[in-house]
């Protein structure tokens, strides 16, 4: 008897059903959307301050008045940045946290480390610019589906390290932003303080779109993993009999 018609046998999943991530998701992806939105608020502030220092021809003025109230502008935008991020953050490591526990289920031996360390990772000092990446790049793997036969299994990490990549240089030049900022003195150190500042926010709102599509793909393909099997619905023919 032929089985050439047939699906090729496909191992079973570890047990345990996935609890839902859509709404955890859908939650991550608003607080990075209000985290971008407070980005974009802030370079509108930053580019009427510079408006402001070079003002009349060129000259580095600033009239004592409109320089106050770009300024207060400016600590406005940076007071809302600071509020929105921690929410945000938060959103965004539970379901960070949710998508390993799911994606484990799927394929636990891919995973180097335990679940909790989808929420460790994030809290040890310069480790935490490395080890959330390892842990999304296993989640990555064990939500692709594996290849039919004959194939080599490789899963495309370009959306794990576009995301991971603006995400740390926008945090590393962020501070280094902060820095210079701070220290400034002269009306042309603050100028260009700000400035710095607004390539940092740009590169906050890169990262922002980058965590937001990768999210959206992640959850998307476990989701589909979960409910094709470990080839994601390709039919693949069995030896004859």
């Amino acid at each position: 008897m032929s089985a050439s018609n047939d699906l090729r046998p496909r191992p079973q999943l570890p047990s345990g059903r996935p609890e839902s991530s859509v709404g955890l998701l859908v939650v991550a992806v608003a607080g990075l959307a209000l985290a971008a939105l407070c980005d974009v608020f802030s370079l509108f502030a930053g580019w009427r301050l510079r408006a402001v220092f070079e003002g009349d021809g060129g000259f580095l003025t600033a009239p004592q008045n409109d320089l106050e109230s770009a300024a207060s502008l400016y600590d406005t935008a940076a007071r809302y940045q600071v509020i929105v991020y921690l929410p945000a953050a938060i959103a965004f490591v539970v379901w960070f946290f949710r998508m390993r526990r799911n994606t484990g289920l799927m394929a636990p031996d891919r995973f180097r480390n335990g679940p909790g360390w989808a929420i460790g990772a994030w809290l040890i000092p310069l480790a935490n610019l490395w080890l959330p990446y390892r842990v999304a790049v296993d989640m990555w793997g064990a939500a692709t589906p594996l290849p039919a036969e004959g194939e080599r299994f490789r899963a495309r990490l370009w959306p794990v390290n576009l995301w991971w990549g603006l995400f740390v240089f926008s945090v590393l030049f962020n501070r280094f932003a902060g820095t210079k900022y701070k220290n400034a003195e002269t009306l042309t150190e603050i100028r260009d303080g700000v400035g710095q500042y607004m390539a940092a926010d740009a590169l906050h709102i890169a990262a922002a779109a980058a965590a937001m599509y990768f999210a959206i793909r992640l959850t998307t393909m476990q989701r589909f993993k979960a409910a094709e099997g470990p080839y994601g619905g390709a039919v693949v023919k069995a030896p004859a009999a």
